[in-house]
């Protein structure tokens, strides 16, 4: 190996050291919608176990963690740059009690659905 091939291969490395972090400090990307009587709450967690996936409320706040084993390489890793951890914290628009939040985990996707106060169901 040649001492710019070095060079490269260790830059990349930081790189992707780097660009990790920041994934995992952006990440997960989430939506919040109303629907009709609740607050819902979806974030994109690939990758994760469901037993690995931690939500929590208080007051206003909801915080969603999650931690994963770094995958095992069969090869030559050029790149990694998904998340191993997901610490994120969503603030929502009403304090909101632990038990009145329900929580679902399927295919990739956390869906968080919040009764929204005071709202009345029209029949």
């Amino acid at each position: 190996m040649g001492i710019a091939e070095y060079v490269v291969r260790e830059l990349m490395r930081e790189f992707t050291s780097k660009t990790r972090e920041f994934y995992e400090f952006v990440m997960p990307p989430v939506d919040i919608y109303e629907d009709g009587s609740d607050l819902v709450v979806v974030a994109d967690m690939p990758g994760f176990k469901k037993e690995d996936i931690v939500v929590r409320v208080s007051g206003n706040i909801l915080s969603v963690r999650a931690t994963r084993d770094r995958p095992e390489p069969t090869g030559i890793v050029y790149w990694q740059q998904r998340p191993l951890k997901i610490d994120k914290k969503i603030p929502l628009p009403f304090s909101v009690a632990e038990e009145d939040v329900k929580a679902t985990y399927k295919e990739g996707l956390l869906e968080i659905r919040v009764p929204l106060k005071g709202a009345v169901k029209i029949e």
